[in-house]
């Protein structure tokens, strides 16, 4: 009896000690996985307080439709010179503003022939039509911008015999100030630059007092056309912000980081197991095999990227040409290719592929120039916008790296 007793004894000491062995090799890692949101990836553009204003000049003809008859029955509508001068400012590809003053005189039939001197301004907001719809693009040849405006109105010099509206103390009135609403189209013609030629068209809508006759339609109308160049000053280009933009760059350090958890979860199994197993018996001692060094090529995983129609290198984006100055420097028997890009939707191609060599050639200065590396290893290319690396159009305002061995 004590015989068996103590065989039970030692079988459950031998369980219980294999299941603290088994316990300590047993290593739970939870690795977590960093992941990035696919998101629709929008350029937004805006206008820096110096760039994109305006000056406007021209001339062209109008027409007063108000109280219009002869005694005989008969209508005439008479057509007079208009000048105008504007100013304004967009302040994106799709929305501005201007003030517009207009001077000319007015010709009208009221019972005889009568006519007066008139001066206006407005303030107009206007709407770039194919910037909205068809895509962004600052060297357009031709536009159509719609525009809606409020202003005032002076008119002098009356010389109708049949206006005649009383003021205080039973005199006539001799001219008068409204407030006209107008709309109105420009088509704009790209010539350069720095100029455009315009064609535009207005309505503006005032009370019946407009030419101090107040009788028949409620509303008397004043249309315009006239003609003419308008003039940019400052900068014509936009600037622009996508919060998307660095979502390829965050989605390659996150896929580091999830490397790097991955390998730390194995050294942690590798260190248990190995605990587990102390103290380990004494082993042959392992001959040290000396390895020559050498440099390691990595894959080139630097771009620099580029804000719209430029090809400077910001600040922000010089850590990535640092970055491929250090590869080259650690790695001199590589040699590489600087293969400047443009986007599509931005400029006509001619255009882009000298921007994208403009692009090519500002790295190529950098590394050489800045961080001195040898010119003979570095070659410069330029695609333009033939080629598109990216699905994302703003991604491919970009330089990419190809090492040629």
């Amino acid at each position: 009896m004590k015989k068996s007793f103590i065989l039970a004894t030692a079988a459950l000491g031998s369980i219980f000690a294999a299941s603290q062995a088994n316990a300590q090799e047993t290593v739970v890692v939870n690795e977590e996985t960093v992941a990035v949101d696919q998101v629709n990836c929008k350029d937004h553009y805006y206008s820096s307080s110096a760039d994109n204003w305006f000056i406007q000049l021209g001339a062209g003809v109008r027409s007063p439709f108000v109280e219009n008859e002869l005694p005989d029955g008969s209508q005439k509508h008479h057509l007079t010179a208009t000048y105008n001068a504007a100013f304004g400012k967009w302040m994106s590809p799709y929305l501005g503003w201007r003030i517009s003053m207009n001077y000319g005189s007015m010709h009208w039939d009221n019972d005889a022939y009568s006519k007066a001197k008139t001066a206006n301004a407005n303030f107009d907001l206007m709407w770039d039509m194919f910037n909205t719809f068809h895509g962004v693009n600052t060297n357009r040849v031709f536009s159509i911008v719609p525009f809606v405006g409020l202003g005032g109105t002076f008119a002098w010099d009356f010389r109708a015999p049949d206006s005649k509206i009383l003021k205080e103390g039973n005199e006539y009135k001799h001219n008068s100030w409204t407030l006209p609403v107008s709309a109105g189209l420009q088509l704009r013609f790209r010539l350069c630059r720095y100029a455009d030629f315009f064609l535009e068209g207005r309505a503006s809508f005032y009370g019946d007092n407009f030419n101090l006759c107040a009788y028949g339609d409620p509303v008397d109308i004043d249309i315009s056309a006239i003609g003419g160049l308008s003039f940019n000053i400052g900068g014509s280009d936009f600037k622009t912000y996508n919060r998307c933009a660095d979502l390829a760059y965050i989605s390659s350090l996150n896929n580091q980081v999830n490397s790097l958890r991955s390998d730390l979860a194995a050294t942690a199994t590798a260190l248990a197991t190995a605990e587990s197993q102390l103290p380990c018996p004494e082993v042959a001692p392992v001959q040290e095999t000396v390895v020559e060094q050498t440099n390691i090529i990595g894959p080139m995983m630097s771009t620099v990227r580029f804000a719209i129609n430029s090809a400077e290198i910001s600040s922000e984006e010089m850590v990535n040409v640092f970055n491929v100055a250090e590869y080259l420097k650690a790695n001199p028997e590589v040699n590489v290719s600087i293969v400047g890009f443009a986007d599509e939707d931005t400029g006509t191609a001619d255009y882009n592929m000298e921007l994208s060599q403009r692009r090519a050639q500002a790295v190529f200065d950098a590394l050489t120039n800045t961080y001195g590396i040898n010119a003979d290893r570095l070659s410069v290319q330029a695609k333009g916008s033939e080629v598109q690396p990216y699905a994302t159009n703003n991604w491919n305002r970009i330089v990419i790296f190809v090492p040629n061995n």
